[in-house]
This record gives structure tokens, sequence and C-alpha cells, in this order.
């Protein structure tokens, strides 16, 4: 079974997402056909945005920092998978909502995004937010995303080797 059909959710296309532009930026159909709610997020004082490139190193990031929250309990940083304690705010596959998600949590709230910073939602400025960033060697981020690409269908079809890398070095 591909990791992006699953037949218990109707709105589910088999197939990749298309890329789709937003102020120059690509970004899957899924993240620009929802610009707006992403844009319209409210955040909260107290919340924490987890901001990293994709395949920098996100995940470890979020583990660290929810075991920290945790006071270093591990029992209680197993209470969930890392995706639902710390949401992707711009995440709309599989019939789930990242915005959904971040609603559900009580603050102080840890959220995830891969959106470049010109992009972060207003409201994240507005609430004096902290943000943790995260940043890798851009060569090993490189061959990471697009390995990644290969394997995970909800993202565009990453081409070849040759073509990935141009579109890397354009910033697309």
């Amino acid at each position: 079974m591909a990791l992006n059909y699953h037949p218990e959710i109707e709105d589910v296309k088999p197939g990749r997402p298309q890329v789709k532009h937003v102020r120059g930026v690509a970004f899957p159909d899924w993240v620009a056909d929802n610009w707006q709610q992403v844009q319209q997020f409210q955040a909260k004082p107290g919340d924490l945005l987890i901001a990293t490139y994709p395949k920098a190193g996100t995940t470890w990031i979020q583990q660290i920092v929810d075991f920290i929250n945790c006071n270093g309990d591990v029992e209680m940083c197993n209470r969930a998978p890392i995706h639902h304690r710390i949401p992707f705010l711009e995440f709309f596959a599989y019939g789930s909502s990242g915005l959904e998600q971040i609603e559900k949590l009580s603050s102080p709230r840890m959220i995830k995004t891969h959106l470049p910073i010109q992009f972060i939602p207003k409201s994240i400025w507005e609430q004096d937010c902290k943000v943790i960033t995260v940043a890798r060697n851009a060569k090993d981020n490189l061959v990471s995303y697009f390995y990644f690409h290969r394997m995970y269908k909800v993202m565009p079809e990453p081409g070849s080797w040759q073509e990935f890398l141009q579109i890397f070095k354009d910033g697309q």
C-alpha cells in the first residue's frame, strides 16, 4: 500500500501532489491550497514554534523540546506520536489538519513548521512566541530531502537527482 493511500479517508487521492507557488516559493498543493488558513493562524502567548527546513533535524529537536517540557519524564514523552504532541502547522493531508490539531492543544502549545521565515503567520510575531530553529549542512540536508521525496508519496515527485539538485540550488 502506498503511503498516501488510505481507503478509510474518502478525500485522499492516490498519486503525488502537484507543486504550486505562493509568492514565488514552491509548496505541495496541500499547503498552497490552504494558504489563507495557515496565514490566519492565531498564536497564543506562550506558544513555541519549531521552525526548520525539511529534513534538517526537526523530529530530533521536537523530541528534545518535548522531553524538556515534560521535565525528563520518558513515560510522558511516550504519550503519543511526536506529530500529535507537536503538530505540523501547514499540514493538510490524509484528512488531517495541523491547524485542527493545534487548536485542541492546551497552552503552552508546541508547533512545528517548515515555512520560510517570511511566511510565518503574523500572529506568531504579534504574540511574541518563542521560536527555535535548526540548521543543517546544506549538502546533507539535500541528500536526505531527495530520498525523503522519493519515499514519501505525499510529497511532489522529486525527478532525477540532477533535477532535484537544480531545483534546490534555485531555492525552489
